[in-house]
């Protein structure tokens, strides 16, 4: 018992060293985002590849992310940087699909980044746990939203994307003082 303890306490330890990157991915999400809409989207293929992009940089992210995580959750971590680095290649590959097919992987990524979500904040990984909480709804509401048909799908694919970008880089940047909380604590 006193074993698995002082495991818990040097990892959160080691976690709240690294609280300054959270900083540094969740002010890129955010510009990310900003820069989102003021993009020229006149064509399928450019969409295509600024979608692989936001995937390659997700899968960055939790590659990142896996020395402050442990157990279970380094794992979903990893499976969670696969998913997305398969997602980008398919978004390179073929990036003159159409955007019903782009909108339905979209969907798939906001509802696995939100389901994630709502289960940091019910785990008490991620406080104020109503803010990871209302997040993860946010995310799962605009996967749903992305997987109808409303037409104009270039524009919405673009809002979900920025959309996403801004509450992911949010959701970092306080994560990022909840981690420096543990190491003055």
């Amino acid at each position: 018992m006193e074993t698995s303890a002082i495991e818990a306490r040097s990892a959160q330890e080691a976690a709240s060293g690294l609280w300054w990157i959270p900083i540094i991915t969740g002010t890129l999400w955010i510009l990310f985002s900003l820069l989102m809409f003021r993009f020229d989207y006149t064509s399928v293929t450019a969409v295509s590849v600024l979608f692989g992009v936001v995937c390659i940089a997700g899968a960055i992210e939790e590659l990142i992310s896996i020395p402050m995580s442990h157990g279970w959750w380094r794992a979903g971590r990893i499976a969670l940087a696969v998913l997305f680095a398969v997602i980008a290649v398919v978004a390179f590959v073929h990036p003159g699909n159409t955007f019903n097919a782009l909108a339905a992987v979209f969907a798939f990524f906001l509802l696995l980044r939100g389901i994630f979500s709502i289960i940091l904040a019910i785990t008490h990984i991620f406080e104020p746990m109503w803010l990871g909480l209302l997040a993860g709804i946010v995310e799962i509401g605009l996967a749903f939203w992305a997987a109808g048909d409303f037409g104009h799908k270039t524009v919405l694919l673009l809002v979900w994307v920025g959309l996403s970008a801004l509450i992911h880089g949010v959701m970092q940047i306080i994560l990022a003082f909840n981690l420096r909380s543990l190491r003055s604590a």
